[in-house]
């Protein structure tokens, strides 16, 4: 398929999506409590848990099969478990948490669908099925037992009264690979509660079935680096207060005391959107969009110094700069030690080669480019394609084409195609 088709099919979407849009809501129904650790969902429950499974009542809502996947964040010594369930009907996902409220296996929580405005309450308690009954489950599976999510599942905040039955079937698809979360988790106009390029998102962005983000760096006017993606500070991205232009003309005094990103949260720096990466999740991977034009040697050394606190703490992270553009090409090959510092090149194979980057980064509506990404593959080279948010390509891309991750706005929907890969 030529990559005009590709390109052709992605500029219609977008400007569908555009036409379409409107002033909507979709507040999260469910408030989290917070509380650490993951209850009687012990670390071998959790890890027989996972896996892909087959939805019976509830199909028509979240489709024929879904993937279940724990995750956790940190805080401190402090570790929070929470239960991903990822749909491939209209990108929707499961977020759960274990209820301390009742003395068995049970989760509660919310379901979203990103595409639209669709939310609900959830909770499903785990059984067994032994010799065609239900049972609850003790933690231990006989020879024989099949492991089943059975609850109820409701609309908005209405208590759930809509029965749900996962039954499991088979394990997640173990192959690596790369699921990037644009924009530190996804884009604020997806209406996730917490806004994009914030420490709120990159602690989400796991529960939303990323293995990795990326982020967009600009630069104040005295030189700190931040987490911003537009050129002009706007209502999309920020709450109403009278200032406007361009990012770069506003210290990050300024910034910090008079700005606050749509959800509340303050436009934080790259440094502690690096701390929190480090410190807060188990994200293994961190993409530095640069959005600026100018110097690398700032971004460079604070990306030095984290990814040495990594090796450090045996922490499995990795951190490169993103290189769009031939002047942030030229930027990286001014830097002294660049031969040390990790990049991926979004520019053709002769430049990305050139570069000598050891990840390539091509638009996804160049197609699958089954040669070209083979041959970087064989160089030593990863290879992933970006942005990618229509479902039927992402399941194409994953199922057809040899690329190592995809970068989405929609990871619960890369997540759901990779996990159910046979």
């Amino acid at each position: 398929m030529k990559p005009f088709y590709y390109l052709l099919v992605g500029g219609l979407s977008w400007l569908l999506l555009q036409a379409c849009r409107e002033q909507y809501e979709a507040p999260i129904p469910y408030e989290f409590s917070g509380q650490t650790g993951s209850g009687r969902f012990t670390a071998p429950v959790r890890q027989t848990m996972e896996g892909v499974y087959t939805v019976t009542d509830g199909v028509g809502e979240f489709g024929a099969q879904v993937a279940l996947k724990w995750t956790y964040v940190l805080n401190g010594a402090d570790t929070t478990h929470y239960l991903s369930i990822f749909s491939g009907n209209e990108a929707g996902f499961f977020n759960l948490e274990n209820d301390r409220s009742v003395d068995s296996l049970v989760v509660r929580g919310y379901w979203r669908k990103l595409v639209n405005t669709d939310t609900g309450l959830a909770r499903l308690a785990l059984r067994t099925r032994r010799n065609g009954q239900l049972q609850r489950f003790t933690g231990t599976l006989a020879v024989g037992d099949t492991l089943v999510l059975e609850g109820l599942y409701g609309t908005g905040t209405a208590s759930p009264d809509q029965p749900l039955t996962l039954t499991y079937n088979r394990p997640l698809n173990p192959r690596p690979f790369a699921i990037l979360a644009h924009r530190s988790g996804g884009r604020t106009s997806d209406l996730l509660s917490v806004s994009e390029n914030s420490l709120n998102m990159i602690r989400l962005a796991s529960r939303l079935g990323a293995t990795g983000i990326e982020i967009d760096i600009k630069f104040t006017k005295d030189g700190v680096p931040i987490l911003y993606h537009d050129n002009l500070l706007n209502l999309r991205l920020i709450q109403k207060n009278g200032l406007e232009g361009p990012v770069e003309e506003y210290t990050y005094q300024q910034l910090n005391t008079l700005v606050r990103l749509v959800n509340g949260e303050k436009i934080p720096t790259l440094e502690e959107a690096l701390e929190t990466v480090l410190t807060s999740t188990t994200l293994n991977f961190v993409w530095l969009d640069t959005k600026y034009d100018g110097p690398m040697d700032k971004v460079q050394a604070i990306q030095q110094r984290f990814r040495q606190r990594a090796i450090a703490s045996r922490r499995d992270l990795r951190i490169v700069i993103g290189l769009p553009t031939t002047q942030a090409a030229d930027a990286y090959r001014a830097l002294a030690n660049k031969e040390n510092t990790p990049v991926l090149s979004e520019l053709d194979t002769a430049i990305t080669r050139s570069l000598d980057a050891r990840i390539w980064a091509p638009r996804w509506t160049l197609g699958p480019q089954l040669e070209q990404v083979r041959a970087m593959q064989a160089e030593g080279r990863t290879v992933f394609v970006w942005t990618l948010d229509e479902p039927k390509f992402i399941e194409q891309f994953i199922q057809e084409s040899n690329f190592d991750g995809i970068l989405s706005n929609y990871s619960p929907l890369v997540a759901y195609y990779h996990y159910v890969d046979q």
